[in-house]
C-alpha cells in the first residue's frame, strides 16, 4: 500500500491506523505485510463500505480534514468499491528482532511475499529415454 507523503509520518508513528481506498477489487489481503518505508505495515482487517460510511470522523481517523480532503486522494482510478483497511505499522527495529527470535528458535520466519512458505517437495527422477 502506498500513501500520500503527508501521511507517511502518521503512520509509521502510530496515529493512522486505517485508510479509505477506492478499487476495482481489494489490493492487500488481511493478515499480509506490505513494505513501507524501513518498515512495513500489517493489515488486519479490509471491509467493504459505501460512501455513506465515509464520516468526517472516520477521514480524520484516516489522516485528512475531512471527507472532501480524503475522497481527492482516494478516488484516482475507475475504481467504485469503498474499503476500510484497518492496520498498524511494523518498524525496523521490531521487524528485525521478529527475524532474530525466528532465527534463535530454529524457526523461519514467514515470508508474506512468498506465496508458498513450505519447503518444495523433491521432484521425482525421470525416465531414461533410450537414444
Amino acid at each position: 500500500m502506498v500513501f500520500t507523503k503527508r501521511l507517511r509520518e502518521g503512520v509509521m508513528r502510530g496515529e493512522i491506523t486505517s485508510s479509505i481506498r477506492i478499487w476495482t477489487s481489494p489490493h492487500v489481503k488481511a493478515g499480509n505485510r506490505y513494505a513501507m518505508g524501513d518498515g512495513e505495515i500489517e493489515i488486519e482487517s479490509i471491509t467493504p463500505i459505501g460512501f455513506p460510511d465515509i464520516t468526517p470522523e472516520l477521514a480524520r481517523e484516516s489522516g485528512f480534514l475531512g471527507v472532501l480532503d480524503l475522497l481527492k486522494v482516494a478516488k484516482h482510478g475507475q475504481g467504485s468499491n469503498v474499503y476500510l483497511i484497518r492496520f498498524y505499522y511494523i518498524p525496523p527495529h521490531a521487524k528485525s528482532v521478529a527475524r532474530a527470535a525466528a532465527a534463535a528458535t530454529g524457526a523461519e520466519s514467514p515470508d508474506p511475499r512468498k506465496k508458498n512458505p513450505q519447503p518444495r517437495k523433491p521432484k521425482k527422477p525421470g525416465k531414461a529415454v533410450a537414444p
